[in-house]
């Protein structure tokens, strides 16, 4: 199993920076989206105050007309007094009946004692007497009739002096019906139709912005996490082997799934989301000291403490999404290593280590997973008990101002939702940073792979070979190669191979044979000296031409989805099925693929569903298919049986005719008939010629050969 480091810190500000960057493409969609989240934020914060208006019209058009009561009160008393005033010097002034509303207590005290002998004098007289007193009189059109007028001071004369206002409200169901339809409450519908209908396309225009802004950004954090996918397949095809040596493949394929889907699904809701919610916070404080300031204060004061505890957890909670993103990495890289080679897993009974190695890592990404989520979920239940306890100390202070008439009921309607919105963003905003610390760390393993040192640059090579025209000489000069600088492979190999040549390369494990074919190959660049065809430095070549010159079949098989058609023609054009069956003939794998039930159309792909066998001879048929100067057998023949080897040789000794082949093997038996074999050991070439003429010389080759039939 490979060592999983820990993850070491990240540039979070740099990370973010280079994410934006890479947004370039998709700027104006982005300005238009950004322009519709601030737009509904500021619609949301401008409708509290809106309806702060529509609350004041509802509140005024529920309450009992006052103003017209202590009118109505002060015409009787008029028409009263006017008529009964010279004969009784008790009689009060009717205009001083307005101070029996007023703050002033000892004024309510004068004015209610006056009051009190007029009505003393007014109720001991006859019905007669009072019907010469109390005329007819006109309000605002009403008539209101002298049997009214007296029903009324009946109803007022049993009122305190110190409550008259409010006895008035308790006792309007009992008032003549001439006066009630003149104080009882009346809704100014014209007005409140028209605020309401401006608080209406607020909301609505709210609406339309925030649904045009969602739709945006989700086609944006789609379209990106596309582009990250694409910018990733074309950067693996400009990697060297040396990263693929070093990376987990797990791992790698993570950073294509896992981190990219991380990247494009939360970096189009935290974008917005932390635009519109701080639009919302900035917009919420202005809008509370522009509607009252003493409200402002309480309701920052109130919900400050949260704030401070959102940050100081986001800080906390960064370093783990950092690593959470690290271990499901190494899980999946895990998991890939196991279930590839599980077949070796299970008849080695390394299931238990392998299940310790997973628990591990498992564990590890459960107590990165638990911790984040822990703190980011704790967030919300701490803002939700501030914005309660905002709405606690706003409702009692605003009925504090209220009762002193500082501010309307309406005014506290709209702190409850300025409260809100002052609240809740604080909580998405942390929310979205701890989105975002996700992002930065998805998107620092993303950019991490994309900005991996690429192969060298071949856009200034202009020398091409053309595969028809090739002789098939190549020449090594003085190789030198290590994969790494503190250890040399390849110490100074040198051969010379003619056109038509069959080459074998042996030797023990690690002398370097598959090196010096991923050296031919370009795979990897060369330390020291050259390698020459028909004359060309591979150097002056690029990968892709040198690529075309060869037929390449490797030990280690590999087979695609799709049916046998498909992986035998493989970037191949214009191959028909005769020449298909040709080649399976030669390689004497016709019969296997008649008894597929659909033969060459025949599903099949790198499972356990075929053996390892007939892999092997349907990688060699898609070599073969190829028909370029050069062959490449990489071990072809490790996994096939005495039988199928025999007929595998055959096949390749007609497809080597007029190429330059190199085969290396292990079986000797196989390249007995190989025109120079070169017998490598520690990275050299140590000797070299024909099979017979080897033997005879009973050195190293002869030893390796004789070992093979030893018992």
């Amino acid at each position: 199993m490979h060592n999983r480091n820990q993850e070491k810190s990240k540039d979070f500000i740099g990370t973010m920076i280079k994410l934006f960057k890479n947004l370039d493409h998709w700027r104006y969609m982005l300005i238009i989206a950004v322009f519709f989240a601030f737009s509904a934020a500021i619609l949301s914060t401008v409708a509290p105050n809106r309806l702060a208006g529509v609350t004041d019209v509802i509140t005024e058009g529920i309450k009992p007309n006052t103003e017209k009561l202590e009118e109505i009160t002060k015409e009787i008393y008029s028409n009263a007094i006017s008529n009964y005033a010279p004969v009784n010097t008790n009689a009060i002034q009717a205009q001083n009946f307005g101070d029996l509303v007023k703050d002033d207590e000892d004024a309510k005290r004068n004015v209610y004692e006056g009051y009190k002998a007029f009505m003393a004098s007014i109720m001991a007289m006859s019905d007669k007497e009072k019907e010469k007193i109390f005329t007819d009189i006109k309000v605002d059109g009403v008539i209101i009739t002298t049997n009214d007028q007296i029903k009324y001071i009946k109803i007022i004369s049993s009122f305190d002096e110190t409550t008259v206002t409010d006895d008035m409200l308790s006792k309007l169901d009992e008032l003549p019906d001439s006066i009630k339809s003149l104080v009882e409450p009346k809704m100014d519908t014209k007005d409140l139709t028209s605020k309401a209908i401006i608080l209406g396309i607020i909301y609505l225009l709210n609406s339309i912005f925030g649904y045009a802004e969602g739709i945006i950004m989700a086609y944006v954090g789609i379209g990106y996490a596309r582009k990250l996918r694409s910018d990733i397949s074309h950067k693996i095809n400009k990697l060297p082997l040396r990263y693929f040596d070093s990376h987990e493949a797990g791992d790698i394929l993570s950073r294509v799934t896992n981190d990219v889907d991380t990247i494009g699904i939360n970096i189009s809701d935290a974008v917005t989301s932390l635009v519109t919610n701080v639009t919302l916070f900035l917009g919420s404080i202005i809008m509370m000291f522009v509607t009252n300031w003493i409200m402002a204060l309480t309701a920052i004061a109130s919900s400050i403490i949260g704030f401070a505890l959102s940050f100081i957890l986001l800080r906390i909670s960064q370093k783990y999404f950092v690593q959470r993103q690290k271990e499901l990495g190494n899980l999946n890289g895990h998991i890939e290593e196991i279930y590839s080679g599980h077949s070796v897993v299970k008849s080695y009974n390394g299931e238990v280590e392998a299940l310790k190695e997973f628990n591990k890592i498992n564990d590890r990404l459960y107590e990165c997973n638990r911790k984040s989520q822990f703190l980011s979920g704790i967030m919300q239940p701490i803002m939700s008990f501030i914005g309660n306890f905002g709405y606690v100390m706003v409702c009692v202070v605003g009925a504090l101002l209220v009762m002193n008439n500082y501010i309307t009921f309406g005014v506290i309607v709209a702190f409850m939702i300025y409260v809100r919105l002052f609240t809740n963003p604080l909580s998405r905003i942390a929310q979205s940073l701890t989105t975002l610390q996700s992002v930065g760390a998805a998107g620092e393993r993303v950019f991490e792979f994309l900005e991996e040192v690429e192969l060298s640059d071949e856009s200034n090579i202009k020398s091409k070979l053309d595969r028809d025209n090739v002789k098939g000489n190549i020449e090594f000069k003085n190789i030198k190669f290590g994969y790494s600088e503190d250890k040399t492979i390849i110490k100074n190999f040198t051969a010379s191979v003619k056109s038509g040549d069959k080459i074998a390369i042996v030797g023990p494990t690690g002398a370097g044979k598959t090196t010096m074919v991923n050296l031919l190959m370009k795979f990897y660049e060369i330390d020291e000296g050259d390698i020459l065809i028909d004359g060309v430095s591979i150097k002056d070549l690029t990968r892709s031409n040198i690529h075309e010159l060869f037929d390449m079949v490797l030990q280690d098989t590999w087979l695609f989805e799709g049916s046998v058609r498909e992986n035998l023609v493989f970037n191949n054009k214009g191959i028909t099925d005769d020449d298909l069956w040709k080649v399976c003939k030669n390689v004497g794998i016709d019969h296997f693929i008649k008894t597929l039930p659909k033969g060459l159309g025949a599903s099949v792909g790198d499972s356990n569903t075929i053996s390892s066998g007939q892999k092997q001879l349907l990688t060699i048929a898609r070599g073969m298919i190829e028909d370029a100067p050069f062959l490449i057998l990489d071990e072809a023949t490790s996994n096939v049986d005495t039988r199928t080897e025999e007929l595998v040789q055959k096949a390749m000794d007609k497809l080597s005719e007029g190429k330059t082949s190199f085969i290396i093997a292990h079986r000797l038996s196989t390249i007995k008939n190989a025109d120079l074999i070169l017998v490598m050991d520690e990275g050299n070439i140590v000797e070299q010629g024909k099979h017979e003429d080897l033997l005879k010389k009973n050195g190293f080759y002869a030893k390796l050969y004789n070992s093979q039939f030893q018992k």
